[in-house]
């Protein structure tokens, strides 16, 4: 493991337990338009924005008419029935203190729009961590494209062989791995580890990961960094 100077981490089924909440948001805007879609085939979707999304379940593009109303619609729904309701996964700020005080500085890439972004990042209590969040209105395409995932990287000032990406999606790692980024990911989105096969480590959600951070990939790391510095 190389010397890691950043970390490049997902939001919805990372930090926030929101994955189902998305997939359930996007069911019932799309049934308000009479497009009926089965709960399973919008689950193993999130973790891309809606312009990938839509296409898949629909045969929409996010951009045209009805694809912005149903995109809009989706937006209204998860924040007035669903965000009210969601909670961070245990011991996220802590993780993300413990990666500060190792000395990794910390950035967001999610699909998520900018609004809902921010509500989530406030909902976990650790916007005051980060010196950068990226999201999908910051990017041309959604992940598993690696728009976004640079825009992070570029917000940090950071090459790709300086950081890891946490994730929770198969979109995460690949994402990440289109620009030479390892992904360490978590299970606590609702993921397989064969799901997860592209990743570094896999760990159950951030309590796991922060009670084995000094063995994990992050403390893996810092070891060399050290270990570098004193000779």
């Amino acid at each position: 493991m190389s010397r890691i100077r950043g970390v490049v981490i997902d939001v919805d089924g990372t930090l926030v337990n929101s994955n189902d909440a998305h997939a359930r948001a996007w069911l019932e805007a799309l049934a308000e338009r009479n497009i009926q879609v089965a709960f399973e085939d919008v689950r193993p979707l999130i973790g891309m924005g809606g312009d990938k999304l839509l296409p898949r379940v629909a045969h929409l593009e996010e951009d045209s008419e009805l694809g912005q109303k149903i995109g809009a619609r989706r937006a209204e729904i998860f924040r007035a029935q669903y965000l009210p309701r969601l909670r961070p996964f245990p011991k996220v700020r802590e993780l993300l203190l413990k990666m500060r005080s190792v000395g990794l500085r910390l950035a967001v890439a999610s699909s998520a729009k900018k609004e809902e972004l921010q509500a989530l990042l406030q909902l976990a209590k650790v916007d005051d961590l980060l010196e950068g969040a990226t999201s999908s209105s910051d990017a041309q395409s959604s992940k598993p494209d690696p728009d976004i995932v640079r825009a992070a990287l570029n917000a940090l000032e950071l090459e790709a062989n300086d950081a890891i990406m946490l994730g929770d999606t198969p979109y995460d790692i690949e994402a990440a791995g289109q620009l030479g980024l390892r992904t360490v990911a978590l299970r606590c989105g609702g993921r397989s580890d064969a799901d997860l096969a592209g990743a570094v480590a896999i760990y159950d959600s951030p309590a796991d990961l922060l009670e084995r951070f000094e063995t994990s990939p992050f403390g893996a790391a810092r070891r060399v960094d050290a270990a570098a510095t004193s000779r």
